[in-house]
């Protein structure tokens, strides 16, 4: 499929895990594309088997309006043009509020998770209504309800999901529509705490109905999904991609199913 022929498309944090599987999925249907991350090295591994007239790489830090502002700026002069926008640059926490680092931690994991989108969104919007683009955030399931150990990350994801229906109301008007993947555990650098522990990751299949854990590529594909002409009609959703965690009312598994 070609769904992306001649589209412009911004990926932040895409130096690895979803955001490298999302550069490669809009690549494959004929996008070109823009990588934006923290880590210029991870991005030219990222972008290292795909044709350079086709990919930019804008070393970013989404924490900083102006290396956000820079970033949209960048692609225009490049490319002419933004079709969609993909905010996945995301950093994780575990602790409680109590904890000595807490004051801190809000302030760095709001930072890149909600202000990080905030500004991407900001910057990119004027340009999206020209075409009638996409912006597709990557939330989280943590950001649909609570989890223990994980406070300050369900606050920021929260203000992901909720800012995503926010935004499709105020600029649908304009013909850009904004969604929402909400991952579960996926298996990528940003998990390997789970992933290296076999322990946590039975508790996971524990708990996700179709028992393992997600993968970068799968959360790509319903990202491309999004952003696609395919759901055209889509807008404001937080899309759970969870292996049906979010089915579940909470209740332990009486039957052992």
């Amino acid at each position: 499929m070609n769904r992306f022929n001649s589209k412009v498309v911004i990926v932040t944090g895409a130096g690895s895990g979803i955001g490298a599987a999302t550069v490669q999925r809009f690549y494959e249907e004929g996008a070109m594309i823009v990588l934006s991350g923290r880590n210029k090295e991870k991005l030219e591994h990222s972008a290292q088997k795909l044709d350079p007239q086709r990919i930019l790489i804008v070393p970013t830090d989404v924490s900083q309006w102006a290396d956000v502002e820079k970033l949209i700026s960048i692609t225009i002069v490049h490319f002419g043009r933004l079709d969609v926008l993909v905010n996945n640059a995301g950093v994780g926490w575990e602790g409680q509020i109590t904890d000595e680092s807490a004051l801190s931690d809000w302030q760095n994991v709001f930072a890149t998770n909600a202000n990080g989108v905030f500004y991407a969104c900001r910057a990119a919007i004027p340009h999206l209504s020209k075409t009638r683009g996409a912006i597709v955030n990557v939330s989280s399931v943590t950001g649909l309800g609570g989890d223990w150990g994980m406070s300050i990350y369900n606050a920021s994801k929260g203000a992901v999901s909720n800012l995503t229906r926010a935004l499709a109301l105020d600029y649908g008007s304009q013909g850009i529509r904004v969604n929402a993947v909400c991952p579960t555990y996926i298996v990528s650098d940003m998990s390997q705490f789970v992933t290296a522990n076999p322990d946590l990751v039975a508790k996971f299949a524990e708990r996700i109905p179709l028992k393992r854990g997600g993968t970068p590529q799968e959360v790509a594909d319903v990202i491309i999904f999004l952003a696609s002409q395919d759901a055209r009609f889509i807008t404001g959703v937080n899309l759970p991609v969870d292996g049906g965690v979010t089915a579940s009312s909470g209740q332990p598994n009486l039957l052992g199913v």
